[in-house]
């Protein structure tokens, strides 16, 4: 018997033993009053060595993770949601019984407990013990005897422990839950409506990109997880709808790596009598709300890099942009001496139309020179599909894609609703998809049916909330702002 199996025995004869004298060791409830945080905020005001006067009874309860026995007093922390709590029990308060049983407790027990407040002649707000209740036996140790888990295969797979052992872990994802709010929150003030769109899909659409597919059974056809809500947002705003978003997880059988995750989280939002422009205006200004609110600064160190949000985006159209950073004017260039370029870097795709060359050098000349916030505009026809043409700029259309760090985090389109063109485009996708399936939009002939009752001008918006959270958060890891990110199978 190894030492985790010899100490799961042994914790399990202690609970036997408390249930044979009649204690419940996984009761149903425990009536408490107030967290860690509180109690700590209410009587921080006590001297050292002075007791609450009030003598009020203060009920709290969480896990339990230090004990220093010392005969007849003992000291303990407990951890729950909001931190950790120094806990004095003392026999002469509970009894011999009681004091017996709380010296037969275990690190990781969940613990119920009642008394008043003091604080220590060290400065520490501490609970005086008149009563406690054993809520949950844990049967297994923590790792690192609770000083921390540091290994990152096991604090991903089982995040339940990185939450318990890195309380800094457990702030990030705080964060996040209160950034998705801001958005939210942002969207509402601007008369938005929240919807929800359809997570399986009879076409999948939105996106160049691997779906996954599953079978539904009594229908007997295959459906795709959602890739994008984009393609049932757009049939809203043909239903009536002016502005609409939709908070959703999306799905992309691809690759797992440092920025990448196959199940992911993005916001979208469409707005009708809309464009780019207005689009573009929206996202930065969101950005830094959330940013200011929530994390209190707009300057981030992320990876090697100062991400700074405050002042004005750069706005400049792909073309521009390889002249400033690639060095390259693209537009001076006929598509033999842009195939040439686009060898030279290793482009090995098939499609070879001058925006798919043009898109190809942006990505290997540009993209890691954007670090601070830039909005690249004005993208290759051929790459963008469902964006309105450029009212300026044959070949061109209306679409920009924010970057910073190095990498995308908003995509942005004054939407194309010509239904003849859009049909157009979309039977141009299809037949190049027989050579890149992975990189081509299908054919969605009921989206095309439905563009032809009309759709007003629109401007729409995707931003990756995963990604964002990195920055903000500080994480390079897409790991480490997912709460249960996709693994590869466990080696055991």
């Amino acid at each position: 018997m190894d030492t985790e199996e010899r100490i799961m025995q042994e914790r399990k004869e202690k609970g036997e033993a408390l249930r044979s004298e009649g204690t419940e060791i996984y009761p149903y409830a425990y009536d408490l009053n107030a967290t860690s945080s509180e109690v700590r905020k209410v009587f921080e005001k006590l001297k050292p060595e002075e007791h609450e006067s009030m003598r009020n009874s203060v009920k709290v309860a969480g896990r339990l993770m230090t004990v220093r026995l010392m005969g007849k007093a003992s000291f303990a922390t407990i951890q729950d949601e909001d931190g950790r709590l120094q806990l004095y029990f003392k026999q002469d308060n509970l009894g011999v019984e009681n004091y017996k049983m709380f010296k037969q407790l275990d690190l990781g027990d969940f613990v119920g407990v009642e008394g008043s407040v003091f604080k220590t002649k060290t400065g520490e707000v501490t609970i005086e013990v008149k009563s406690f209740k054993l809520l949950c036996k844990s049967l297994r140790t923590l790792p690192e005897k609770y000083h921390g888990l540091k290994d990152p295969e096991i604090r991903h797979r089982k995040r339940y422990l990185d939450l318990i052992a890195n309380p800094e872990v457990k702030k990030t994802f705080a964060q996040r839950s209160k950034a998705i709010r801001e958005v939210r929150s942002y969207l509402n003030e601007q008369g938005y409506l929240e919807v929800e769109t359809p997570v399986l899909q009879p076409q999948y659409g939105g996106a160049a990109a691997r779906p996954f597919v599953t079978k539904h059974n009594a229908l007997n056809m295959d459906l795709y997880l959602r890739i994008s809500p984009e393609m049932y947002l757009k049939r809203l705003l043909i239903g009536g709808f002016t502005k609409v978003y939709d908070i959703n997880k999306n799905f992309r059988n691809e690759g797992i790596d440092f920025d990448h995750n196959p199940e992911f989280t993005m916001i979208e939002w469409y707005e009708a009598y809309s464009d780019y422009n207005r689009m573009m205006d929206m996202c930065e200004e969101m950005i830094k709300r959330v940013a200011l609110k929530v994390y209190g600064k707009q300057k981030f160190s992320f990876k090697d890099m100062e991400v700074d949000l405050s002042g004005t985006w750069e706005r400049i159209p792909m073309t521009e942009a390889l002249k400033k950073y690639g060095k390259v004017d693209v537009e001076k260039m006929n598509d033999q001496d842009l195939l040439k370029l686009a060898i030279e870097h290793e482009f090995d795709s098939r499609e070879r139309t001058r925006g798919h060359l043009i898109n190809f050098l942006f990505e290997k000349l540009v993209e890691d020179s954007l670090v601070q916030p830039t909005f690249i505009m004005d993208h290759p026809v051929e790459v963008s599909p469902l964006t309105k043409k450029h009212r300026s700029k044959p070949g061109f259309v209306e679409r920009a894609e924010l970057f910073m760090a190095k990498s995308e985090f908003a995509n942005i389109y004054s939407e194309l609703n010509d239904p003849v063109e859009q049909r157009t485009r979309l039977e141009e996708q299809e037949t190049q998809r027989e050579k890149d399936e992975e990189n081509n939009y299908p054919m969605d002939e009921d989206f095309c049916e439905a563009l032809e009752y009309g759709m007003p001008p629109a401007g729409g918006i995707g931003v990756g909330i995963d990604r964002l959270i990195m920055v903000l958060s500080e994480n390079p890891n897409i790991r480490e702002v997912i709460l249960f990110p996709t693994l590869r199978p466990e080696n055991k």
